[in-house]
């Protein structure tokens, strides 16, 4: 008797397991039925139910500019992280490989300016790109994949925790029990879609810049913004950098440039 429920239990855990196998993955349609959908350049899904911001993907191995700012600030000259203050701006694209898309920075400090497509692949190949972050599909029709963005958006992509430590006020991490999306900064347009979250550091302050423009200065939360924005076409031009402009400059090396004349 005790072999035939065992036989039976055996038999029964196979056919859950079938049955589980079986089952075929979400359609975006049904993750996003119940969610206030905003279409755009890249168009998102807000889940309102469980906080969860969902980024829709059908631009794949397109370039874009991704910029991260800070859309309120800590309020301290001394320290320098005031509203609206610019981060990093990085050209990017979406890859995926299977049930994973990663968010890809191509390195452009070295390049091939040259129509040979294997002397660009050769010196794409010969220099590190960077993965920002790695994604899990949540559900795919065809070409068009859906994401969670929101650990994205709840990460500290303005660096503020490296540079409080770096001053000496504190060592700080993420809470993102005290973090959230803040829809009402999120915004969908046709040549840029826009991302905010409030964003709460914790730790033990320990600088008396910190101290004093903070109410609670173990917690220290701040707003953080995320745009993806269109790049221009083919016919665009950058312009010669001049010190009277009010811009910074960008240099690259030019490993197409002929033996002779500088990078």
């Amino acid at each position: 008797m005790k072999h035939f429920f065992a036989l039976m239990l055996l038999v029964n855990t196979y056919t859950l397991l079938a049955q589980k196998a079986d089952t075929p993955p979400k359609t975006i349609a049904e993750i996003t039925k119940d969610c206030e959908s905003h279409p755009g350049y890249f168009t998102f899904h807000w889940q309102a139910e469980s906080g969860t911001l969902y980024l829709e993907i059908d631009r794949w191995d397109e370039e874009f500019l991704y910029v991260n700012s800070l859309s309120s600030g800590l309020g301290s000259n001394d320290l320098g992280l005031d509203r609206n203050q610019l981060g990093q701006d990085r050209i990017v694209k979406f890859v995926r490989s299977g049930p994973k898309v990663l968010l890809l920075q191509p390195n452009y400090n070295y390049r091939a300016l040259s129509d040979n497509a294997e002397e660009q692949a050769a010196v794409a190949q010969a220099f590190a790109q960077s993965v920002l972050w790695g994604f899990k599909v949540a559900a795919a029709d065809g070409e068009r994949v859906l994401v969670d963005l929101t650990p994205f958006l709840l990460q500290d992509a303005h660096g503020v925790v490296k540079r409080l430590k770096q001053n000496k006020q504190g060592t700080y991490k993420v809470d993102t029990d005290r973090s959230m999306v803040n829809l009402a900064r999120c915004r969908a347009f046709p040549q840029n879609t826009e991302f905010d979250a409030l964003i709460t550091l914790a730790g033990q302050a320990e600088g008396a810049y910190i101290r004093s423009v903070t109410p609670t200065p173990d917690l220290v939360t701040l707003s953080m913004h995320h745009s993806f924005i269109e790049l221009p076409d083919e016919g665009y031009e950058p312009r010669v950098f001049d010190p009277r402009c009010g811009y910074f400059p960008f240099s690259y090396y030019d490993y197409a440039t002929p033996i002779g004349e500088p990078l």
